[in-house]
């Protein structure tokens, strides 16, 4: 797999929050940290493991934590954004509400197959 810069990986974000209809984080700094991270594990992992994550050691074994993870969806609605926040509910966003830590649902949801 080729390589990616962080301005390929942020494009790619931007395209997840727009088609499910979520918000990126404002916080510039933080959401580049977190591309940053995304960027790092695609040059290491060939695939964008969640940088909130550790990897289980194979895309199989990642596949539920592979952005957007599994359990984005389900936090999105419940706690108005993602675990590692990257992505926000578009009522969280426009309320200027802070993202709060929230439990890892990792292994509490069936894994997507890879």
């Amino acid at each position: 797999m080729a390589p990616k810069t962080a301005e390929q990986t942020a494009l790619f974000a931007t395209m997840v929050a727009r088609k499910q209809g979520w918000a990126l984080n404002p916080d510039a700094d933080f959401t580049q940290s977190l591309v940053e991270g995304l960027t790092t594990n695609w040059n290491r992992y060939g695939y964008f493991l969640c940088p909130c994550r550790d990897s289980d050691g194979s895309a199989e074994a990642d596949a539920d934590v592979v952005c957007p993870c599994a359990p984005s969806w389900k936090d999105v609605e419940e706690r108005g954004h993602c675990y590692c926040a990257l992505y926000l509910a578009p009522g969280f966003a426009a309320a200027g509400k802070e993202p709060q830590s929230i439990p890892d649902r990792r292994h509490q949801i069936p894994r997507r197959k890879a």
